[in-house]
């Protein structure tokens, strides 16, 4: 799950995507995106959760996974996911 907030200046509707890297650049899952339409009900800000699952995802080798979060095409955030040796 994914957590933004946005100020009022910002309710509008948004594209996002989500891409996965590795340390050499490579992409290691198919790109998530979609749009997300923001409101707010008299607030200064707002919140929108971005759920999703993800399945069947397999590593060939340890190492670090990069999910990345851009938000109309600008990267916003990104997280990493450390990969050992089981």
């Amino acid at each position: 799950m994914i957590r933004l907030r946005f100020d009022i200046w910002e309710y509008t509707n948004h594209t996002f995507r989500i891409e996965t890297r590795d340390l050499d650049g490579e992409m290691s899952m198919e790109t998530v995106s979609g749009n997300l339409e923001v409101n707010g009900v008299g607030n200064a800000t707002t919140v929108s959760n971005l759920v999703f699952a993800i399945s069947n995802l397999h590593f060939k080798n340890p190492g670090v996974i990069n999910f990345v979060l851009f938000l109309d095409d600008k990267e916003a955030a990104s997280i990493p996911l450390y990969i050992r040796k089981g």
